[in-house]
């Protein structure tokens, strides 16, 4: 039997840049990954894949998460409880039903205007109960084909491109954050000498995608985050136990004004970014596979209409998350299993309290995982 060869990733890229976008024909080529219901299909997979580059790529997308995520919990707009509990539910899900690390981010449109307006829980849960029902009913009733048909390949590219921009905009801001070399204000932990020697890391690493450097930057991140903890006698602030999610229902007043403020602006972005976008790019880095933007549709509805009512922060998934865990090595669900209980156990174990450590994270890792993530999602643009 001759044996087939799969195609280049520059040859499917090819294929796509024609008009077969708009007519909406499939590439004719094996799917590499086994439907969901082909349990030893997917197991044989992640044997495939069981390698520190898989579960380094589950922290290609903390860039975006850490930063968001400690804000909105010290503003009290979310719970840090149930944004890990359900974020790392969705991680699982999601990694099930789609077999390839589609990535589970925060709604970074709503985050960014709750952030500046001070949402309440109420009116940030509105925005994103809003945004994720108008976005169900689209995936469901199948008249987001609407979209697919009069949205070119060239607007998606476009819109890939812009987020890369984004992205690399939100890195630097990052690393700025303590932006000196020497000084009164320097922090040892926190400075641009690791900024610069993480960037160099990753660089020297770039072709080597069997060194795990998302890994061993975030580990260091970790280890100077509890240093400084220490030194600032916070450990007794973080309470292990056991910490459950809690309702959070918003009123007509805090819907109305969330969704209004924060959701219509998020709407074009989730459709077009976390749908259409994510479905071409799936295709690219993937070759044979083909995502169904129905059910793209569907994950994101019961992602907010479910954890939005319990306090979590509005997830969606993103052409910038998928292009980031992919650039750090991820290639199957394992990585989204391994990342999923990462955060349930860290919700479930220290709830609020992991407050205490996250904020001693250094920004410039953060910044810079950031930047390159954005540089893997502009050259598929």
């Amino acid at each position: 039997m001759a044996r087939f060869t799969l195609p280049t990733r520059e040859q499917v890229v090819a294929y796509l840049k024609e008009d077969k976008w708009e007519s909406g024909q499939d590439i004719d080529l094996p799917n590499p990954v086994p439907p969901c219901w082909d349990l030893k299909g997917r197991a044989r997979r992640m044997k495939e894949h069981f390698t520190l580059r898989e579960f380094s790529g589950a922290l290609g997308d903390i860039g975006t998460l850490v930063p968001i995520l400690i804000s909105l919990t010290l503003q009290g707009s979310a719970s840090l409880t149930s944004s890990l509990f359900f974020g790392g539910l969705w991680n699982i899900m999601t990694g099930f039903i789609y077999g390839v690390p589609m990535c589970v981010q925060p709604m970074k449109s709503i985050a960014a205007i709750a952030l500046t307006n001070k949402f309440t829980a109420g009116e940030l849960a509105g925005a994103g109960l809003g945004v994720s029902a108008i976005v169900f009913f689209l995936g469901v009733t199948r008249l987001l084909w609407l979209v697919t048909r009069f949205v070119p390949l060239p607007v998606v590219k476009g819109l890939q491109l812009g987020t890369c921009f984004q992205l690399c905009k939100k890195g630097v801001e990052l690393v700025k954050k303590n932006a000196v070399f020497w000084g009164d204000g320097i922090l040892w932990s926190d400075n641009l000498w690791w900024a610069s020697a993480s960037f160099v890391l990753v660089l020297l690493v770039y072709e080597r995608r069997r060194v795990p450097v998302a890994m061993m930057v975030f580990m260091l991140g970790v280890a100077f985050a509890l240093a400084q903890t220490g030194a600032h006698h916070e450990f007794g602030d973080v309470h292990a136990g056991a910490h459950f999610v809690h309702a959070s229902v918003p009123t007509a007043r805090e819907f109305r004004t969330g969704f209004l403020s924060a959701g219509l602006g998020q709407l074009p972005l989730t459709l077009l970014n976390s749908v259409v976008a994510l479905a071409a790019l799936a295709r690219e880095l993937f070759p044979g596979y083909r995502p169904s933007m129905t059910h793209i549709t569907g994950t994101i509805g019961v992602m907010n209409l479910v954890g939005c009512f319990l306090g979590s922060m509005p997830f969606c998934h993103g052409s910038g998350g998928l292009a980031g865990q992919y650039f750090f090595g991820a290639r199957t669900e394992l990585s989204l299993y391994f990342l999923g209980v990462i955060k349930i156990v860290l919700g479930v174990v220290f709830g609020e309290s992991l407050l205490v450590i996250l904020r001693w994270f250094p920004s410039s890792f953060l910044g810079v995982m950031l930047f390159m993530a954005s540089i893997e999602l502009g050259l598929v643009a």
